[in-house]
């Protein structure tokens, strides 16, 4: 992984950005979307943990303010998917593993002319609509397996 200087700096005042957004009202949903701490979480580390490369990173923290913009002003969507995940919960003071229906929305924009794409996740029917991802440019070029629905393209749990 590349050294970049300042990076913790750079990373820390991304992070009190991130943590003053709280919530935005999105029109396309006609309810508000959580900026959560996963979601930042999410732009850091990959889903298996690991670290993303510092300057991917980076790049996705520039545009926290254009998906916080988008979130705000977008009337529709234009991918969705849904799927089966597992999760880690604890139930009873023990951990446990839970399979819920996870939702995705993709959102794609161009703002201040950067084309990027912003995902909204949700787990389960009762969950919160939240912040998951910034993903500038996206395109992908691999075959995936088929979802229940799925209008997609790449990986919206691991991007």
């Amino acid at each position: 992984m590349e050294d970049i200087p300042d990076y913790e700096k750079i990373k820390q005042s991304d992070r009190q950005f991130y943590e003053q957004i709280r919530k935005v009202f999105c029109p396309a949903f006609q309810q508000e979307v959580t900026f959560a701490s996963e979601g930042f979480d999410h732009l850091v580390h990959k889903n298996d943990s690991r670290e993303r490369d510092k300057g991917v990173q980076i790049m996705k923290f520039k545009l926290l303010p254009l998906a916080q913009k988008l979130v705000g002003l977008t009337t529709t969507y234009q991918e969705y998917e849904e799927g089966p995940q597992e999760f880690r919960v604890k139930k009873f003071k023990k951990t446990a593993m839970e399979t819920k229906v996870v939702k995705y929305w993709g959102i794609i924009a161009i703002l201040e002319s950067r084309k990027f794409k912003v995902v909204i996740r949700k787990i389960g029917d009762n969950g919160q609509l939240h912040f998951w991802s910034v993903i500038p440019a996206w395109v992908t070029n691999y075959y995936r397996d088929i979802k229940l629905r799925s209008t997609m393209k790449g990986n919206p749990t691991d991007d």
